[in-house]
């Protein structure tokens, strides 16, 4: 188990947060692994992840410390982002399970965000409601590639926000697949394809981007489209579409 020092307080409670874990908070999400919002004894809102058991060659490569499990990059990442200004969830801990060495279940735990909309709500938004939401969103993107920061998934449920009188609030959650380094013009639009919503919503995002970046506008927005275009088409082959989709 690796803790924040922080919350070195929380240390026997997680401990024993594994073998609870089915009977403690509310569960949020919970397909291949499951997410629930609880409260720590000390009364800090977290957020727990449990990772299933990985496939067999991932499993090897994580138990012999090859590539570095997604809990462990989860709880490690956050420190690289914050240090440069950049909002994500604080983290607590994260706790392995092993059996002969081999990983099996493992947790990450980190402070339950107090953002409290995701970008899926604009699936299906109509012209005239998300024009300040794309300008925002393009400048905190840009804001993030300009620190050498690059979420690699950047998805709508990994892109939390809020509003209130100061404008628009964002912080990024499952951090796990980042890349630290020089963000050019293509990597950074081609970062953009995952985002739900209507085509011009997805072209305001873009222009935004490529200002606050001194890209060029145009092919900046060609850049994103094209990247949507292709990962749309190849995840529709697979899976049902859950928006209306303008390519």
């Amino acid at each position: 188990m690796h803790i924040n020092p922080k919350y070195e307080h929380l240390r026997e409670w997680l401990e024993r947060l594994p073998e609870d874990f089915e009977h403690l908070g509310e569960v949020i999400y919970d397909k291949r692994n499951q997410l629930r919002v609880i409260e720590a004894p000390d009364g800090t809102l977290v957020n727990a992840k449990r990772y299933c058991v990985t496939h067999a060659v991932n499993r090897v490569v994580y138990s012999l410390g090859i590539r570095k499990p997604k809990g462990l990059r989860a709880f490690i990442y956050p420190a690289r982002l914050l240090e440069r200004g950049i909002s994500t969830p604080e983290p607590i801990a994260y706790i392995e399970q092993r059996r002969c060495g081999l990983l099996g279940l493992s947790y990450f735990i980190s402070v339950q965000s107090p953002l409290r909309h995701m970008l899926y709500e604009f699936g299906d938004a109509r012209e005239g409601t998300y024009e300040e939401m794309a300008e925002a969103l393009g400048r905190f993107t840009a804001m993030m590639h300009d620190r050498e920061v690059l979420h690699l998934d950047y998805s709508p449920g990994n892109i939390l926000w809020d509003k209130d009188d100061e404008g628009y609030h964002f912080t990024v959650v499952d951090i796990n697949r980042m890349r630290f380094g020089k963000v050019n013009m293509k990597d950074g639009c081609a970062a953009l394809c995952r985002l739900w919503g209507p085509k011009r919503f997805i072209e305001l995002i873009a222009r935004s981007y490529a200002k606050v970046r001194g890209f060029d506008e145009d092919e900046a927005i060609m850049l994103t489209m094209q990247a949507r275009t292709a990962f749309w088409t190849r995840y529709s082959k697979r899976h049902p579409v859950e928006f209306p989709m303008e390519l």
